[in-house]
């Protein structure tokens, strides 16, 4: 479990049909409803548009509203077990250089992270290259 999956108190495990995701579901004619989403409707109030809730607890099937937070889409998926998440966690390149301010390159399209010293290297060792076929 990741260090930010934090809830308080216990899960209610929703023990209705699932989606094949483990999300709870139920219909309420004439709609299929998501049970999680529905709990927090009927307890705290509506989804703020554009957001999207968050299960704190890490447990797709739980119905607690004190485990879902509404948060962006962007916020939800570094919350969860992607590999954008792996991702983020890692404090070092794969060489084992720091990922620091200063030795860490935000790329714009992708806002993926290049360290500047591997870069710095590939590039130094394709100039070499260059420089003895020439």
């Amino acid at each position: 479990m990741p260090p930010q999956a934090v809830a308080p108190g216990p899960c209610w495990e929703w023990t209705g049909a699932k989606t094949t995701g483990g999300y709870g579901q139920f219909w309420l004619k004439p709609r299929l409803v998501v049970s999680h989403r529905y709990a927090y409707e009927q307890m705290v109030g509506p989804i703020p548009e554009g957001l999207q809730l968050d299960h704190l607890c890490r447990n797709r099937a739980c119905v607690n509203p004190a485990h879902l937070e509404p948060v962006s889409q962007q916020v939800n998926i570094l919350r969860g077990f992607s590999i954008a998440t792996a991702n983020r966690l890692k404090t070092r390149c794969p060489q084992g250089h720091p990922y620091s301010a200063s030795n860490t390159y935000i790329h714009p399209r992708n806002n993926g992270r290049i360290c500047r010293t591997c870069a710095r290297e590939r590039s130094r060792a394709v100039h070499k290259r260059k420089r003895e076929a020439a």
